[in-house]
């Protein structure tokens, strides 16, 4: 079996786009194309979206996803945490101490 390396970008491109997301989502500022916002990360992970859905129609034809079980599932999860993951994350980061303390606040 032979590496397809638009098939690698594709996977690359789409597993790139959720910590980005979930970056945005959780207002973590995170190095991206845009900069370090967190509204920049959310528009990263659509980039990342939107190029891995190109390259895909461009090498399978986009109506042929329907098929394709790994990319299918990539991009259900990607819509399920989109849609619930700012829930997700208030319901259980109140919770949740840091894990590392903050040795740099003034007290």
């Amino acid at each position: 079996m032979q590496l397809n390396i638009l098939d690698f970008l594709t996977g690359f491109l789409l597993m790139n786009a959720m910590p980005h997301l979930i970056f945005g989502i959780i207002r973590l500022r995170f190095l991206n194309l845009f900069g370090f916002s967190a509204l920049g990360n959310l528009l990263y992970a659509l980039v990342n979206v939107g190029a891995a859905g190109a390259i895909y129609h461009y090498q399978y034809d986009i109506t042929s996803i329907k098929q394709d079980g790994i990319v299918l599932g990539a991009l259900a999860m990607f819509v399920i945490y989109a849609i619930t993951g700012r829930f997700l994350v208030s319901l259980f980061q109140p919770r949740h101490k840091p894990i590392l303390p903050d040795y740099f606040k003034n007290e």
